[in-house]
Order: structure tokens, then sequence, then C-alpha cells
């Protein structure tokens, strides 16, 4: 009787409901666990996403479930309910107030030519365009919203799916955010690949002072502009620049540290925990889903290489005064990017401070992969 209740119970257990997939997925996120607590490669974003990566493999668990025809929403798996906060852009927003709360613009203010920087990292964005179109296996809207990947904008590549290929939202969204965290594995040897030990070393000159009234007009001249030029990233700018103003206007510290800190880590948890959780094994190791991961690699490497590539160009133009290293936190990963190309610079010559000089173009990669995603809704949606 004892080994017949054992047996039955087996029966209905998520062992005897474990496949191939399910395992790879969990092995999967285990090393992303890994990278995260070992390697500390951005265990902030890449923790969650990893455990929402094993909890959704979990069989019979329905923490991603849909609710039932006839039922209320919240009879839906709870990660499920977490979720429409992606479906319905309000994470993606909130994460960019955080952002804006967080960033100091005045490197970019300080240094225009950072603008440049930008817009060349966005490469990989049109090269991964171009690409899925050729291939022929997505519609303009499925290419456009893998392309955004190549910014390395989470929130950006969210949005845009959202809008035009709401189908293809969770594997663009896990693509996103896992080549996000593992910008430190990614980008330093591609830097390393097309410059020189000396050009590497380069020291760059301390950047001006940018006055308060400076950092106040910038975010709402950003908005203007843009939203009037592509009305559809009015919610992303938006609420950067938000919290950007909240940062500099100085007169609400209660409002800037709460989009700082507590309200951008809330999300982040949800976020990455749920962005995490959609890659589940029997939908995602598909044909057209590992096409959309390997494009999107491909994509970053490419917008890495085009930051790196222009930085080159300015650095023999300025004569020397440009170290072709901040070309590559021109992706819009902030402040990942900026951090790498400190830390490379910092191998190369130890005296080297790269990281403010660094942020100008990073600051300026989140501008243009919002700008490429209003350029893609113009035409597409």
């Amino acid at each position: 009787m004892f080994f017949k209740v054992i047996q039955e119970m087996m029966a209905e257990s998520g062992f005897a409901a474990l496949d191939w997939r399910n395992c790879l997925m969990i092995l999967i996120a285990f090393i992303l666990v890994y990278l995260a607590v070992v390697k500390q490669f951005e265990p902030l974003l890449l923790l969650p996403i990893a455990f929402g990566m094993f909890l959704a493999n979990l069989p019979l668990a329905g923490l991603m479930a849909e609710a039932q025809e006839g039922q209320p929403w919240y009879t839906a798996g709870v990660l499920r309910i977490i979720y429409s906060g992606i479906k319905s852009n309000l994470f993606p927003c909130l994460i960019f107030m955080g952002v804006g709360a967080m960033t100091d613009f005045g490197p970019l203010i300080a240094n225009p030519i950072s603008l440049l920087l930008g817009a060349a990292a966005q490469l990989g964005i049109y090269m991964a365009f171009t690409f899925a179109n050729l291939t022929g296996l997505f519609t303009p809207q499925e290419a456009a919203s893998i392309g955004i990947i190549g910014g390395a904008d989470g929130p950006t590549s969210i949005f845009i799916a959202n809008n035009l290929a709401p189908h293809l939202t969770a594997p663009i969204a896990v693509a996103a955010y896992s080549y996000m965290a593992l910008i430190p594995l990614i980008q330093p040897p591609i830097m390393r690949a097309l410059t020189t030990k000396e050009e590497r070393q380069i020291k760059m000159g301390q950047l001006r002072k940018v006055s308060k009234i400076e950092k106040v007009i910038f975010p709402i001249l950003v908005v203007l502009f843009c939203s009037l030029l592509l009305p559809s990233v009015a919610p992303l700018l938006g609420m950067l620049m938000l919290g950007n103003l909240f940062r500099e206007s100085g007169v609400v510290d209660r409002l800037s540290n709460t989009a700082q800190n507590e309200l951008v880590n809330i999300v982040t948890i949800m976020l990455g925990t749920t962005v995490g959780a959609t890659a589940n094994g029997e939908i995602f190791l598909r044909t057209q889903t590992i096409a959309i991961i390997v494009m999107g690699l491909c994509a970053f490497a490419f917008s890495t290489a085009g930051g790196v590539l222009l930085g080159k160009l300015l650095c023999k133009l300025t004569g020397g005064k440009i170290n072709p290293l901040i070309g590559s936190a021109g992706v819009s990963a902030v402040p990942m990017a900026a951090r790498v190309a400190q830390v490379e610079g910092a191998k190369a010559n130890p005296t080297n401070y790269l990281l403010m000089h660094a942020m100008g173009p990073n600051v300026a990669g989140v501008i243009g992969s919002a700008v490429a995603a209003g350029y893609f809704m113009l035409l597409f949606k």
C-alpha cells in the first residue's frame, strides 16, 4: 500500500512531467546563476532573470500559466500576473524613470561629440534588421523588433516588441536583458580586437563643469524635440527625462531617491524574474527563437564594433585626444557599458579614468536606441 501511494505520487509529480527541454533550460539557468554569483556579471539583473528561468521550467508549477477562458485574471499564475507589467509597457517606462534619476547627463552635455559615438553604436540595430529581413523568416515588424536588441536596451526592446510584434516579446526580452547582463563577457574581446594597446592607453582630459541650468534645460529640450519628431517615443523618453529632472532640479530629493532606489529595485525584481520566466523550454527551444537569440548577439557585437570604430576615427581626427574604448559605451546599457570601458582602459593604463567620458556615449546610446525604435514604429506600425 505504501509503495502504491509513493508510485501514484511520483506519477503525478513534476518528475514525471520533466522532459529534456525543461532540463536544458534549468541547466542554462544554473549557468546564469553561476555567472551572476561567482563571476558577478551584473548580478542585480542576471540573478532574477536566471531564477525566473528556473522557476518557469519547473513542470506543473503553473507559475506562468494563463487564466483559463471564462476565469478572472487573478486565477493566472503569479508570475503571469506580474508579467502584465511588461506587456502593458509599465515596467519599461518605470525602469527608464529610475535610469534617468540615477544618471548624470553632464558628460554628454560637456562633450556633445558623444552623440556621434552613441549614434555609431546603434549600427547593430540596422544590421540585424536588414539581416532578419533578408532571411525571409520574419516580417518587417518582427525584424525591427529583433534589431533593437542591438541597442542593448531592455526597456526599449520590450516597448517596440509590444507594439510591433507582441508574439515575440518573450524571446526578444530574454535576449536583450541577457546580453545587457553579459556585457562584461561579450564586449571586451571585441574592444581589444579592434584597438591597439597604445589606443587603449590614451588618457582623456578633464571634462568642463556643466552648470545646473544646463542640466535642467537639457531633459526638457530632448523630450520636446524627440517627441515632436517621433511621438511614439514620448512614453520612454518622457519617463527617462522626468527621472533626470527629479535628480537635477534639486527640489524633489525624496522623489529622486525613491526613483533611484526603492522604485527601480522593486521593478527590477519583478521585470527580471518575469523576463526570465518567459524562457520556458517548451516554447523557447524553437528555430525561430534560437534565430532571434543569435541575431541579437550579432546585433550587439556590431553595435559595439560600430562605436569603437568611430572612436578610432575620432582619435585620429583629434590627434589622439579620444580613447576609442569609450565608443563601446555607446550601447544603451547604463552604466554597465561605461564600466566595461573603464575596466579595459585601466587594464592598459592603471592611471586611466574613462568612466565619466564613457558615460557621454552611454547616455547618447539610450536616446539613440529610443529614437531608432520611434523610427521603426513610424515606418511599420
